[in-house]
């Protein structure tokens, strides 16, 4: 196993976490994938995301949000050669932790369908796939 330290998600890290983002397969990158994007996700949620460095690199993350009654997850990834070490489950653990800390009883998470190895992880920590739900989403032409 491989040494791993992990510390809260700081706005300086996206360039680390973009590399990350942009060559996991099942990651989608959108446009709210920006260095000030990141930064207000922060701070509107501070605390609840984190990332694992190894070497001085990081190698695993997570996003963490709430909006006062749920949870959100974004962005778990770790990094393949660090795959199977128990890093995702204590990322998971971490953000998990510090909702409960601050009354949120319920965590969502969106993940794409065609994500077999995702779907299969999240069960795999008791997450309930939620068929009777159907996400819609609207985009601003704004930006």
């Amino acid at each position: 196993m491989t040494a791993v330290r992990y510390r809260s998600m700081q706005p300086e890290d996206f360039n680390a976490l973009y590399e990350l983002w942009t060559t996991t397969p099942g990651v989608d990158v959108t446009r709210a994938d920006t260095p000030a994007g990141l930064e207000r996700f922060l701070n509107r949620n501070p605390g609840l995301s984190f990332v694992a460095e190894s070497g001085g690199q990081i190698v695993a993350a997570i996003m963490c949000g709430h909006d006062g009654r749920r949870g959100f997850i974004h962005h778990l990834v770790v990094y393949t050669p660090f795959r199977r070490q128990g890093i995702a489950s204590t990322l998971v653990n971490r953000s998990m932790s510090t909702l409960e800390l601050i009354d949120i009883e319920k965590c969502h998470l969106f993940i794409r369908r065609e994500n077999k190895m995702g779907l299969k992880f999240w069960e795999s920590l008791g997450w309930k796939e939620r068929l009777e739900l159907t996400m819609a989403s609207y985009t601003f032409d704004t930006m």
